[in-house]
């Protein structure tokens, strides 16, 4: 799957930034997953670090999947490939027969005939990525338990800015995400950790941002590639934007300063 994977032909540059790279899972490739993570596509911090969910995002979700007890025992993989560019590219590749087909490969290794007890998609387009492929023969024959949660940066997503509608968007997530937990527990029948179910609270809490696991990034990563926000993009101009990833060692992580 990683020597055989799609390009521009089937992402267009147009809607999505082909240049950087497809990025293609982060988590356990070896079997021994109990829950299959799907995402939307990857971000700034994702293309450096060649893995998927490592940001903001990332650290939400794991901190989820921790309440489920699931602390190593995951896969997660992408609705699409390459990191979505502007706001309808993704929109206008949900029906992708082309993108679904090799993403389909995907899921069938993961899922059929594993041991993986729950499916968890993270928004809209991570929901049709996975129901698409739950119509195919392969995805009919799986017995897993499904949740579509709230995408976790969908309160930066939805409030424009504004703190009194972040906040209300982030209770609302919580609120999803709690309805999502119940549900999928009694599902997951072997977690890494056997703990009681913690609901969350109204508010983001700094104990809700579980830290990514070094063994799920390529090996001699920097501590602070685990951190929450070190690289942006930027330039003067749309093209030069594309182009340019700035990364910044956050400032606790500069030895040489005092």
């Amino acid at each position: 799957l990683c020597e055989d994977y799609p390009g521009e032909e089937t992402y267009p540059a147009g809607d999505f930034r082909v240049e950087w790279g497809p990025v293609f899972h982060r988590g356990r490739l070896d079997g021994s997953a109990r829950v299959v993570v799907v995402g939307q596509d990857p971000a700034q911090h994702e293309v450096v670090t060649r893995r998927i969910l490592v940001g903001a995002a990332g650290q939400r979700t794991q901190g989820f999947l921790a309440k489920l007890g699931i602390e190593r025992s995951y896969v997660m993989v992408n609705a699409f490939l390459y990191s979505v560019y502007g706001q309808g590219g993704g929109e206008r590749h949900d029906d992708d027969e082309a993108i679904a087909g090799y993403r389909n490969r995907w899921l069938d290794a993961l899922l059929v005939g594993t041991q993986v007890e729950a499916v968890v998609a993270l928004g809209r387009l991570a929901d049709k990525a996975f129901r698409t492929w739950r119509d195919t023969p392969a995805g009919q024959q799986a017995q897993v338990a499904y949740q579509r949660i709230t995408h976790p940066t969908a309160p930066e997503s939805s409030s424009g800015g504004d703190l009194d509608r972040y906040d209300q968007a982030v209770a609302a997530m919580l609120e999803n995400w709690n309805q999502g937990l119940e549900r999928l527990r009694p599902a997951v029948r072997h977690p890494d950790v056997d703990r009681d179910l913690v609901p969350y609270g109204e508010r983001l809490e700094s104990a809700d941002y579980a830290p990514i696991p070094e063994r799920d990034l390529p090996a001699g990563l920097p501590v602070w590639m685990r951190s929450r926000a070190w690289a942006d993009r930027k330039g003067a101009s749309a093209t030069l934007k594309r182009a340019t990833i700035v990364v910044t060692v956050p400032r606790d992580a500069r030895p040489w300063e005092p």
